[in-house]
C-alpha cells in the first residue's frame, strides 16, 4: 500500500497566519508547536508502519515541506497548482514510472492536514483492502456530527461498516444536509483508495497520457478539475468504509480554535471580561485584549486579523482583495520578514541558521546593502570570500554574484535598491 498526501491550499481562509507559500499545514500551532503536517506525518507512522509516503505539492512549497519533515518520504512536485486530479495523475504516474511501483499496488489518498486521532488513519489498510474489480474506488466516509453545508455527502446503499454508494451531494443548505443525514449520509472526507492502475488509465482516458514526463511537462495546461469532479461522480462502482471518530477539517479560524491547547499564542494579555477568545500573535508587539467575547485575534507580519468567531469563516473574499505581496517567509537556510517597501527600495530582516548558506545568486536590476546586525559568518562576492560580524555593512552592486554563509545565527538588515525589484530579478549560478 502506497500513502499520498495532498499539500495544497491558497493560504486564504487562515490569513493572516498562512498564506501561499505557508499555507495552514505549516501553522506551528498544537503542542510542542508542531505543524499540521508534522503531526500528520506521525500518525501515519504510527498507525501504518512501514508504508511509503509521497507527498504532491506545488513548487513553491518544497522548501518548507523538506524543512518540516526530512527526508523520510517520497515528493512529486506540481510545477503548477491544477487542482486535485490532476495533481493525484501526476502522483501516479511518478509512482509508476520513477519509483517503479506495479500498476496492481493499492495507493490511498489523503489531505496533508485533517486534524483526526489515530483510527483515522489505522482505516487506510481497510480501503486498500476493499478494492476489487467490482470496485475498482473505495473512499473513506466520515460519520457526520451536525448537518454541515461545507461538505458534501457520500449516500451508501446501506449502514454496514462497508458499503456499495447509491449516490452523491454536493455541499446542500442546512435542511437537505439534515435529510441526507437522516438517509445514513456520511461526509465526503477527499480520501480515496485506488490501485496505481486504475488512475492511469483515468489519466490517459481524460487528460491524453499517462507518462509521468509528458504530464509534468504539460501540467501547466491541463484541465484544472477535482478528483470529485473527474472521477468520483463518473464512477458506477464504488464502496465507502465509514469512520467514526474525531475528524474536523481545521480550515477556518472558527473550526481551528476549537482544538488549540491554548487561548493564547505570543505576547498577549487579556483581562477577566473577555470570553472564548483566541489570540495568537506571531508579531513583535504585544497585545493587550478588553471585553472581548467569541472572538479571534490573529497578527502576523502580512496583517491583523480581529473577528467574531462566526464570521471569521466569510474572510477569503477580503483576502482576495489584498495585495498579494508576502512579508514572512521561511526558508530552508532560514526566515526573512519585510520590514519597509516603497517604489524603489525594501528592508529585510533575514535571519539564516547556523551552518546554513543562500545560493549563489546576482541581480539584474537591483542593488543591496547588507547590515549585519547579529552573529558571525563569511560571505563571497564574484569569487572572493571574506568573514562578517555583527557592525560589518556590505554593499553589493548590480550583477555581483554572491552568497552568505552562517557560522552561527546570523541575522541582517538588508535594503534592496532598484526601480524594479521582483523576486523574479535572481539569477543562481
Amino acid at each position: 500500500m502506497q500513502i499520498v498526501l495532498l499539500s495544497g491550499g491558497s493560504g486564504q481562509r487562515l490569513w493572516p497566519l498562512s498564506n501561499e507559500i505557508r499555507s495552514k499545514q505549516f501553522l506551528k500551532i498544537f503542542s510542542g508547536r508542531e505543524s499540521m503536517l508534522q503531526r500528520t506525518l506521525k500518525q501515519i507512522r504510527r498507525t501504518c508502519e512501514g508504508a511509503p509516503v509521497t507527498i504532491t505539492t506545488a513548487k513553491k512549497q518544497e522548501t518548507l515541506i523538506k524543512k518540516y519533515l526530512g527526508e523520510d518520504f517520497d515528493l512529486a512536485i506540481e510545477p503548477c497548482r491544477r487542482n486535485t486530479f490532476p495533481a493525484i495523475a501526476l502522483v501516479a504516474s511518478y509512482l509508476h514510472d520513477v519509483k517503479g511501483v506495479d500498476s496492481n499496488e493499492a495507493v490511498v489518498v489523503c489531505p496533508v492536514d485533517p486534524y483526526v486521532d489515530d483510527n483515522f488513519f489505522a482505516k487506510f489498510p481497510k480501503l486498500a483492502a476493499q478494492i476489487s474489480d467490482e470496485a475498482p474506488l473505495i473512499l473513506m466516509g466520515i460519520e457526520p456530527t451536525y448537518p454541515s453545508e461545507k461538505y458534501g455527502y457520500i449516500i451508501p446503499e446501506t449502514k454496514e461498516n462497508v458499503s456499495r454508494v447509491k449516490m452523491f451531494k454536493e455541499k446542500p443548505n442546512a435542511v437537505d444536509a439534515q435529510k441526507f443525514i437522516d438517509a445514513g449520509g456520511l461526509w465526503n472526507g477527499g480520501v480515496f483508495a485506488f490501485k496505481v492502475g486504475y488512475l492511469l488509465d483515468k489519466a490517459q482516458k481524460l487528460l491524453g497520457t499517462s507518462s509521468h514526463a509528458e504530464l509534468k511537462e504539460n501540467y501547466a495546461a491541463l484541465k484544472s478539475i477535482s478528483f470529485d469532479y473527474a472521477v468520483v461522480e463518473h464512477e458506477q462502482n464504488i464502496k465507502v468504509v465509514r469512520y467514526v471518530g474525531e475528524w474536523k477539517d481545521i480550515g477556518t479560524w472558527n473550526t481551528l480554535t476549537e482544538v488549540l491547547d491554548s487561548n493564547f499564542i505570543g505576547q498577549v494579555q487579556a483581562d477577566e471580561t473577555c470570553e472564548n477568545l483566541h489570540v495568537i500573535n506571531n508579531g513583535d508587539v504585544p497585545i493587550i485584549c478588553m471585553g472581548l467575547k467569541d472572538a479571534v485575534v490573529a497578527v502576523s507580519p502580512d496583517g491583523i486579523l480581529i473577528s467574531d468567531k462566526v464570521q471569521s469563516s466569510y474572510i477569503k473574499p477580503f483576502v482576495e482583495n489584498l495585495d498579494k505581496q508576502i512579508r514572512f517567509m521561511e526558508k530552508s537556510w532560514g526566515t526573512f520578514k519585510i520590514i519597509d517597501a516603497d517604489d524603489t527600495s525594501l528592508t529585510i530582516k533575514v535571519t539564516l541558521n547556523p551552518g546554513s548558506q543562500m545560493k549563489y545568486h546576482s541581480h539584474e536590476r537591483r542593488s543591496e546593502a547588507w547590515n549585519f546586525i547579529a552573529g558571525t559568518g563569511r560571505i563571497i562576492l564574484d569569487g572572493v570570500e571574506r568573514v562578517v560580524k555583527a557592525g560589518d555593512i556590505v554593499e553589493i552592486p548590480i550583477g555581483c554574484k554572491h552568497t552568505v554563509i552562517a557560522d552561527t545565527l546570523l541575522k541582517i538588515i538588508e535594503v534592496q535598491f532598484g526601480e524594479d525589484i521582483t523576486v523574479e530579478d535572481k539569477i543562481l549560478w
